[in-house]
């Protein structure tokens, strides 16, 4: 074999080396693998549910509406907490939550006339949950996985997700047209579980011993902190924009009934996930990237591209290879932002941050979702995507050019990746040395 094809296979294959040394990572990536295909059916399911039930371009914005306080409410709160307790206890005890609302689901489903408002009801609660659980996720990973392995971890937390994001939804599409919406709900309660049993045997993971209890004030702490680092800005108001201006996963029952194909609901769902799992099988690359910050910017820019000629799809299957392609470039964008928060942020923060990253990645596609709705409402679908999309590209490029900082992100001369790589190293040392 070329010497030059063997360089390239080895920059693209996959670093599995956080699932090889961390006993506690590897729990909690296959409790992810679990609880995202049930989730991922579910997330096809209460849409589809709802344009039955109501016929309603805006009934169905509006699920991503409720659920958007809870969101932030928790979100913040979640992030507190996770500096000020034991990340194991918060994450099991939120997932017995989140299978008691799948359960809740269910049997509303199963009702003979099932009750809209439970789907909004429900579905704020289970965000809530959710965003209460999510910041003590992902400051764990900075305490189980090296620092030198966090980009591979990024790597690995993406192609996890996309696993579930393209078998899910395309079984969730079968199931709900086939089998009705109470079996989808029954396969999540099901996968949370078997999740529980995972994430029992993970270690108890307690605060730093000088953590400030959750507060208003250790919350304010942490969203000046972000505030005061430009870098860090960039990450959140650029995901935000390019999700509010671009996501349309809400228009996607009635995309698939304007284009004759409603059996490829399933299909429309997971097309962005297949492009997600190619850069992430391909994704070793991004792990070694260093300008963070500018390829934040283009991959985002990318996505919002590739929504606007979306539009312009003449048939499913144009439309699916855009949805994919905007599915990659997301994909990307969220691996090297996923590396700057781990590699920058200090340990005492983690969690808070945690919290305020959960706002800009969770409150984007709510808002994206409602805005889609509401376009579409006025201008029909390939209107909002079109403009969506270009809209998109235009914010992406007005935040990059003013966020300099941001923008010219270097991890090899960045102050804070300097120092929270040499405090990591040192306490590695301290963890080796004999007693």
């Amino acid at each position: 074999m070329p010497a030059g094809l063997k360089r390239l296979l080895r920059n693209l294959a996959i670093d599995v080396s956080p699932l090889r040394d961390s006993r506690d990572y590897r729990l909690l990536f296959s409790s992810g693998v679990i609880t995202m295909f049930g989730t991922m059916i579910t997330m096809v399911a209460v849409p589809y549910q709802m344009k039955e039930l109501t016929d309603s371009y805006l009934a169905v914005g509006l699920v991503s509406l409720a659920e958007f306080v809870p969101m932030v409410v928790f979100g913040l709160w979640g992030g507190a907490i996770a500096d000020s307790l034991d990340r194991r206890k918060i994450i099991v005890w939120c997932e017995l939550g989140l299978l008691a609302t799948s359960a809740a689901l269910m049997i509303n489903a199963l009702l003979p006339n099932p009750q809209v408002w439970v789907l909004y009801v429900i579905g704020a609660a289970s965000m809530g949950i959710t965003c209460l659980q999510r910041p003590s996720q992902e400051a764990t990973l900075q305490q189980v996985v090296r620092h030198d392995q966090q980009g591979a971890a990024a790597v690995l937390s993406s192609l996890r997700w996309n696993f579930g994001a393209i078998v899910a939804p395309a079984l969730g599409g079968l199931l709900v047209t086939s089998w009705g919406t109470a079996a989808a709900y029954a396969i999540d309660t099901a996968t949370f579980l078997l999740s529980m049993l995972l994430l029992w045997r993970i270690r108890s993971l307690p605060p730093a011993e000088d953590a400030a209890p959750a507060s208003l004030r250790s919350l304010v702490e942490g969203v000046r902190y972000a505030v005061g680092r430009p870098d860090l800005m960039g990450t959140y108001l650029v995901d935000i924009a390019a999700m509010v201006f671009a996501m349309a996963t809400a228009l996607f029952p009635f995309l698939a009934d304007e284009l004759r194909a409603p059996q490829a609901l399933g299909l429309l769902y997971s097309a962005g996930a297949v492009g997600a799992l190619v850069a992430s099988l391909t994704g070793a690359w991004a792990a070694r990237v260093q300008r963070q910050g500018l390829g934040v910017i283009v991959a985002a820019a990318l996505w919002g591209a590739a929504v606007a000629l979306a539009a312009l799809a003449p048939n499913i299957w144009v439309l699916l290879v855009c949805i994919a392609f905007a599915g990659a470039a997301d994909m990307v964008s969220g691996i090297f932002r996923m590396t700057m928060w781990n590699q920058t942020i200090p340990r005492e923060l983690r969690g808070r941050l945690a919290g305020i990253e959960l706002l800009s990645y969770a409150s984007g596609p709510m808002l994206g979702n409602a805005r889609a709705s509401l376009m579409a409402n006025f201008g029909g679908t390939r209107f909002s995507l079109g403009a969506g999309g270009l809209l998109c590209v235009a914010a992406v490029m007005a935040l990059g050019a003013a966020l300099p900082k941001f923008r010219g992100y270097d991890a090899r001369t960045d102050e804070h990746a300097l120092a929270e790589k040499a405090r990591r190293q040192s306490a590695e040392t301290t963890e080796q040395a004999p007693a």
